[in-house]
């Protein structure tokens, strides 16, 4: 078996060394440019349009994480009929419940605003929020969704969900399609992003629908920067109508030094870290999925390409 890798800003020994542990009868090289010798596999992350192009040999390519819209932007350099692969939650599910749900505790019980006070050697309480009230929306229901729902239950928020399609999850109030995104959006005091980056959703969250979210809300953002109109964010900041933001992703990573976010003392960054691909477990399922489709069987994680994960 023939295996070709490339893996854009990632020292590749890191991938490698992986691979071949969970790959040891496989023949699994760098691509470089000009290599079209024969390759069943392909293992790839924000690959050339190069490494691709005019490619028949490939049974399947995978996706080294979470993300597809990086190698959708390929267009037709990417082979037909040849499925791509993306790597299901691998241990990036229980990081995002992680960082989501340091946020959302960190807004609740105020404790920007404590640090704020300590800054100023203000010993003052400040009145609890309702907990009853203080509701939290997930935009976005897939397995990281999902992941994200599991880790906020425990502290009883009420919790909401928006998905492009009907979806039934206990304990979560959800709405679908664009009819559904009105009456989630008005529902929500912290809202969270984590949807995949589409046509249909790049844009999404603009100063109208900012200004549909309940007064003082507050916005998380752990999908892709290319979501929200980032003027219309600041913007929505600075009026009161957002109290503020934890943001881990941005529409040009990393973000300029010039950026009006960096100054913007309401608004929490951190730089694409809120789920860092596990590689060894991500290599791992990476191999059983190639070994199931070597004995002919139906393995998950396919994107659908033409919605755009």
């Amino acid at each position: 078996m023939n295996i070709i890798y490339y893996a854009a800003g990632v020292q590749p020994e890191i991938w490698l060394d992986a691979f071949h542990h969970y790959l040891p009868d496989a023949q699994i090289r760098r691509w470089q440019e000009g290599d079209d010798a024969p390759a069943d596999y392909a293992l790839v992350w924000k690959p050339p349009a190069a490494m691709l192009r005019g490619r028949r040999d490939l049974k399947a390519i995978f996706i080294l994480g979470a993300g597809v819209d990086a190698i959708l932007q390929l267009g037709d350099a990417l082979p037909a009929n040849v499925p791509l692969i993306r790597v299901d939650d691998a241990g990036m599910g229980v990081q995002m419940a992680e960082y989501v749900s340091h946020a959302v505790l960190r807004y609740f019980r105020r404790f920007d605003e404590y640090e704020v006070q300590q800054n100023a050697q203000l010993w003052r309480p400040l009145p609890a929020y309702d907990k009853a009230e203080f509701s939290i929306g997930l935009l976005g229901l897939g397995v990281l969704g999902n992941r994200i729902i599991d880790g906020l239950r425990e502290f009883g928020f009420p919790l909401f969900g928006w998905s492009r399609s009907p979806k039934n999850i206990d304990g979560v109030s959800c709405y679908s399609g664009a009819d559904g995104l009105d009456a989630f959006l008005r529902a929500t005091q912290v809202l969270v992003l984590i949807l995949p980056l589409t046509t249909d959703t790049e844009n999404l969250i603009d100063a109208t629908q900012l200004a549909k979210l309940k007064s003082g809300a507050y916005i998380i953002n752990v999908a892709r920067g290319g979501h929200i109109v980032e003027a219309d964010l600041l913007s929505m900041v600075q009026s009161g109508h957002i109290a503020g933001a934890t943001l881990d992703v941005f529409r040009e990573e990393p973000l300029a030094l010039t950026h009006p976010f960096w100054q913007e003392k309401r608004i929490r960054i951190t730089p694409h870290i809120s789920a860092l691909t596990v590689r060894k477990e991500s290599a791992k399922q990476i191999a059983e999925k190639i070994a199931a489709l070597e004995r002919g069987e139906v393995v998950v994680g396919v994107v659908d390409q033409s919605k755009g994960y």
